[in-house]
């Protein structure tokens, strides 16, 4: 029945499900792919260093650093962040990688040193077949996206990058695809014959035994950013298949993972290239993306030179989503879900309890539908894939589960927000995603974040108020300085009435804040109570003239009437600018 719903929603029927043979994505288990050598370190200079600005004195550097450990050391190349990629040769000539590393980091000029890990696709497949979306309507644990789509939500006009394995054709995808880029540096990760290049094709993740390290399993292609790209925009009402999320957005697919996954640098550089950013020997990009997809990852910290990269992204306007892990543990061991800036998230399965492989933990910031193909692969996530194990074949469709599902689901709803408020910062299209998410129906051990994202309520919300008690706005629209002192803040407030004793208990609160400023600040919003939320909490420069975010008001425990706050706090010395006025729509 519901299946029906969505056809006559769509105008069109759904075609039957294809199973696939069964993929496994490689390698199954990062932890023990951590263990596999480093070819390559990333190393990042300080600015007022030579090294930084030169590619021949990194390149001089290089060397002279090898020789000091008695290895063979070459620079490779400029990250697109600014930092140097250096090669460590074929192997060590004898002495150890922390003996390369200590070299540079004994040098004052040097900011940071990091090993160039690789990272790999988080999703688990299944081989039978599956015939409809639940995640995307059913009401236990669906995100309600057709009452998004009810409104005349598409995602028009709206770019989300795929950072993955690239793109294999599909025609119930290829219309919605826009060009890409081939990030892969290494030939025979890439098996397209070459390094870089403008063709993003996904030529097949496929491995043989020890391929990626000693002890690694064989395992086919997973044809996994084909997979993620179809739960995003996979074209609607063209009377088969299935329909994205936001299946009117663009999608463009920036390739990073290959054999044996992908390296940080390669998917540093993807990242600012896909939000627009400037990459050495790489053409800009023609179509930055509103939205980042990144359903890959691997264990330990966040590196710094992927944090640069999302910094510069989110500085750009973009939206950075990334899956949380499959491993079932705390997701703050693995990066980038770590990672600042950037939206985590969990996965949920069809009852609206964390799915059994979903990692968790407080730097997750929202859940979606992942799916559990243990339970059957109608309880999967279908999507678009392709039927060959090895090089491309013929298209199909396949029931996936994994964070890598889930976090393509928020990617979506993102550009569902940018297309209804292009003016959106990825700070609000975060906060309005967290604000109107709706509890788990299940449970979650170790802490799921907001709750379930709801596209629908999370739409409803942009631009502010809901029916209760009517969209009533008070503002304050006097004209305050924001102190240049360190530590230092100033606050304006606003006199409430006539906003309490209203049904339901999750009254909403938007925030529209109109400023002029350069530099470094904390803006929080106080109820009367003394309850706060942080609107924003940067420490880099931001010339956005807007704050806008909406917030949930527990009316039994938060009086809506009274007297709120606006407190903006100087991070840093140095920071100018004023607020010019503010407003609370109820």
């Amino acid at each position: 029945m519901l299946a029906v719903t969505t056809a006559a929603l769509l105008g069109s029927g759904l075609t039957a499900a294809v199973a696939a043979p069964a993929a496994q994505p490689a390698p199954a288990d990062p932890k023990a792919a951590a263990d596999a050598p480093v070819e390559r370190l990333i190393v990042g200079y300080e600015k007022k260093a030579a090294e930084a600005r030169s590619d021949a004195e990194a390149r001089k550097d290089a060397r002279a650093k090898g020789v000091r450990a008695g290895e063979s050391l070459a620079f490779e190349r400029r990250l697109g962040t600014g930092a140097a990629l250096v090669d460590l040769g074929d192997e060590l000539r004898g002495g150890s990688l922390q003996d390369v590393i200590d070299t540079f980091e004994a040098d004052a000029d040097v900011a940071y040193v990091a090993r160039d890990t690789r990272m790999y696709a988080m999703a688990g497949p299944d081989d039978t077949y599956y015939s409809s979306q639940w995640d995307l309507f059913e009401a236990t644990a669906g995100m309600n996206v057709e009452n998004a789509w009810t409104g005349g939500a598409s995602g028009q006009g709206v770019t989300v990058a795929v950072i993955d394995t690239g793109h294999v054709p599909h025609s119930d995808l290829d219309a919605n695809v826009v060009a890409g880029y081939d990030f892969i540096s290494d030939a025979w990760s890439a098996r397209d014959g070459g390094g870089r290049d403008g063709n993003p094709r996904d030529e097949g993740d496929w491995t043989l035994e020890n391929d990626c390290y000693s002890g690694s399993r064989a395992s086919n292609s997973s044809w996994h950013g084909t997979h993620v790209a179809g739960t995003v925009a996979a074209v609607a009402g063209n009377g088969k298949g299935v329909a994205g999320v936001a299946f009117d957005a663009s999608v463009q697919p920036v390739r990073v993972l290959g054999r044996c996954g992908g390296s940080t640098a390669d998917i540093a550089d993807a990242i600012v290239w896909a939000s627009g950013g400037s990459v050495p020997g790489v053409p800009s990009n023609p179509t930055p993306a509103d939205v980042i997809n990144l359903s890959l990852g691997g264990s330990g910290s966040c590196q710094t030179v992927t944090q640069d990269a999302i910094n510069g992204a989110v500085s750009r306007g973009t939206t950075v989503v990334v899956a949380a892990g499959n491993s079932n543990t705390d997701a703050s061991g693995f990066t980038p879900a770590n990672c600042g800036n950037v939206v985590t998230v969990a996965a949920g399965d069809r009852e609206g309890n964390r799915a059994s492989y979903s990692n968790y933990g407080s730097i997750v910031d929202i859940t979606a539908p992942g799916g559990e193909t243990a339970a059957g692969s109608a309880n999967g996530i279908l999507s678009t894939l392709n039927s060959s194990t090895t090089t491309p074949g013929s298209e199909t469709y396949r029931a996936y589960q994994g964070t890598s599902m889930a976090a393509p689901h928020i990617a979506g709803l993102a550009a569902l927000m940018y297309e209804k408020d292009p003016a959106l910062t990825p700070s609000a299209v975060e906060a309005a995603l967290k604000n109107n998410a709706r509890a788990l129906p299940g449970s979650c051990s170790g802490g799921c974040g907001h709750g379930l994202a709801d596209a629908a309520r999370t739409l409803d919300a942009l631009g502010g108020g809901g029916t209760d008690p009517g969209g009533q706005v008070f503002t304050n629209s006097e004209n305050w300085n924001i102190p240049d002192a360190d530590g230092r803040y100033v606050y304006s407030n606003i006199t409430v009435s006539g906003i309490s004793g209203y049904a339901p208990s999750d009254l909403k609160v938007s925030v529209d804040i109109k400023h002029t400023y350069r530099g470094d600040l904390k803006v929080q919003l106080f109820a009367p109570d003394g309850t706060s939320w942080t609107l924003k909490n940067t420490s880099s420069s931001d010339s956005a003239d807007h704050v806008v975010a909406t917030y949930t008001v527990n009316a039994s425990s938060v009086p809506a009437s009274g007297t709120w706050q606006l407190r903006v706090t100087d991070v840093y010395s140095g920071d100018t600018g004023y607020i010019d006025s503010w407003s609370l729509t109820f």
